[in-house]
């Protein structure tokens, strides 16, 4: 018999504004405070001509929205993919917002795209791309306005084009433009590391609260790419075992545990995690479901929903990714019982440490590895603190805990500034 999928809206504009107004709800916000903090600030579409190898013009099409800039400039990342959309780069925009209020950053939020699939890209075709979407954006971008990062097939490359393209067109470095730069270039040590650094440190708050112990934990991986990768890298130091890991070709599983370091070496040399040894495999969609301790969402959007909530087994769920809870799924989990981490917490020391970087930046002075991660540990356990202490006082699962917090403090922000004129 074949199983029917319940009907669930998946757009994830949708599901940011029903996230938001159940948080509105709760905190009884009013319908003039409503207006201003359920819409973007800012919306860009650009169009993107580059010359391609081949001699050849192709127009790829770019975005970037400035969600909310009430605390601080816009903060967040710009990624390249083929199905990229202005829903999902608002709804993204609009996470990043709360994500940054969240952990109490002093920084708004926006979010960037080209719909382009950039495995078809040379590297000389990738970079006369990321120049001319730089060059487009430059009006509304800025040190103090609006400062991109890295997100899905974007990297510290990308950001150093961007940075090198905005300074020849100003006429001086402007070092503080992006984040998640190289080193040599204001980077800031850490930052590879920081989205999974933060999750592993909001993992060990949750397994405190429930008892677990990390040590021996089943830990399953959705998405083997950075954040992905390290944060199996990183729990496995911590004593939890790695039963499955999976990349956008599929997974792999051995209840025995999976050495990530190992495994990771394989990816490069083959391209995807599929048939490595002593490993049997495993579809993305069954790994979700895996009977295990801690599950790790590290891919892409909408990965559990309606259809396959019930069947989560993990006691804990912290989502590496951005969105991969939907609305309908948070409820079933939370009615099971599940721990689940939201992405505006979970995910968010990325954030946390590309602001730093923003500071090193702007002072011209750099810290070592081990006070960024001092720095970021102090603000992830706290923010986990907050978020938990929301939540129990409502009475609602984590998501919304988070979603109270932020909402209130850009809220505040909003109401203090006033709107101009």
């Amino acid at each position: 018999m074949t199983s029917v999928r319940p009907q669930e809206n998946l757009n994830p504009s949708e599901i940011a504004r029903e996230q938001f107004n159940i948080a509105a709800d709760l905190l009884r916000l009013d319908e003039s405070m409503r207006a201003v903090l359920s819409v973007p600030k800012r919306q860009l579409l650009v169009s993107v001509p580059v010359k391609m190898d081949d001699g050849t013009i192709k127009v790829f099409e770019g975005f970037r929205v400035q969600y909310n800039v009430a605390r601080g400039p816009a903060k967040g990342g710009i990624r390249y993919h083929q199905d990229v959309t202005l829903d999902e780069v608002r709804a993204l925009a609009a996470w990043m917002t709360w994500k940054c209020a969240t952990v109490g950053i002093p920084y708004g939020g926006g979010k960037g795209g080209i719909r382009v699939d950039p495995h078809k890209l040379s590297q000389g075709e990738l970079e006369r791309m990321t120049r001319r979407y730089a060059a487009e954006i430059a009006p509304i971008i800025g040190a103090h306005i609006d400062i991109p990062a890295p997100d899905v097939y974007t990297n510290e490359q990308t950001m150093a084009w961007i940075m090198d393209t905005i300074s020849m067109m100003s006429g001086g470095a402007q070092l503080g433009i992006v984040t998640g730069k190289p080193i040599t270039l204001g980077g800031s040590l850490g930052r590879a590391e920081a989205t999974a650094r933060g999750c592993r440190f909001t993992i060990r708050e949750a397994c405190k609260e429930l008892g677990i112990n990390l040590q021996g934990a089943r830990v399953a991986v959705q998405g083997f790419g950075n954040a992905g990768s390290i944060a199996a890298r990183l729990l496995q130091e911590d004593g939890a075992r790695i039963i499955a890991v999976s990349d956008t070709k599929g997974g792999v599983f051995n209840p025995k545990g999976i050495d990530p370091i190992a495994v990771l070496k394989y990816k490069e040399q083959t391209g995807s995690v599929v048939d490595f040894k002593d490993t049997d495999r495993i579809s993305n969609a069954d790994l979700l479901t895996l009977d295990c301790e801690i599950l790790v969402p590290a891919a892409l959007e909408n990965q559990i929903n309606l259809g396959n909530a019930q069947q989560i087994k993990a006691r804990i769920v912290a989502e590496a990714a951005n969105g991969p809870v939907t609305p309908g799924a948070d409820r079933v989990l939370f009615e099971n019982g599940v721990f689940d981490i939201p992405d505006i917490l979970a995910n968010a020391g990325g954030v946390t440490v590309s602001y730093f970087e923003w500071v090193q930046d702007q002072y011209g002075f750099f810290w070592t590895d081990e006070e960024v991660n001092k720095y970021l540990e102090k603000t992830m356990v706290k923010a986990f603190c907050e978020v938990y202490e929301k939540a129990r006082k409502y009475k609602v699962h984590l998501r919304t805990g988070a979603y109270c917090l932020a909402v209130s403090r850009v809220a505040e922000a909003t109401r203090i500034r006033g709107i101009f004129p």
